[in-house]
């Protein structure tokens, strides 16, 4: 779109006439992005935030790493998969935490 090396001043001013501004966000020390299966961590990420015709767009530049999400165990869970296996409590919630709450899982891994 931009022939060869340009100035950035140039630049700025080009995109400028075209409506459109980017900034970078200053200070910004982690993102995270919270889905049903897990959290994407950004650590010293840059953002840019681009305007172009009144909708702001944010553009990340880092490398994220992926976290799952650890599922919330009930205690009835717990109960449950102690009681069948003769397991402690303890046992059996780290059973279900591994199995990512797989209530049958967790039984069978206690089991063997």
């Amino acid at each position: 779109m931009f022939p060869g090396k340009m100035n950035p001043k140039k630049m700025k001013q080009m995109m400028k006439q075209m409506g459109m501004e980017m900034d970078e966000l200053e200070g910004v020390e982690k993102i995270v992005i919270y889905t049903a299966d897990g959290n994407y961590v950004f650590d010293n990420a840059s953002v840019v935030a681009t305007t172009m015709q009144g909708v702001t767009s944010y553009q990340i530049t880092g490398d994220a790493r992926f976290e799952e999400a650890v599922p919330e165990i009930p205690d009835e869970d717990v109960a449950l998969v102690a009681s069948q296996t003769g397991a402690t409590e303890d046992a059996a919630r780290a059973a279900l935490a591994e199995t990512r709450g797989d209530i049958a899982e967790a039984i069978l891994k206690l089991a063997q």
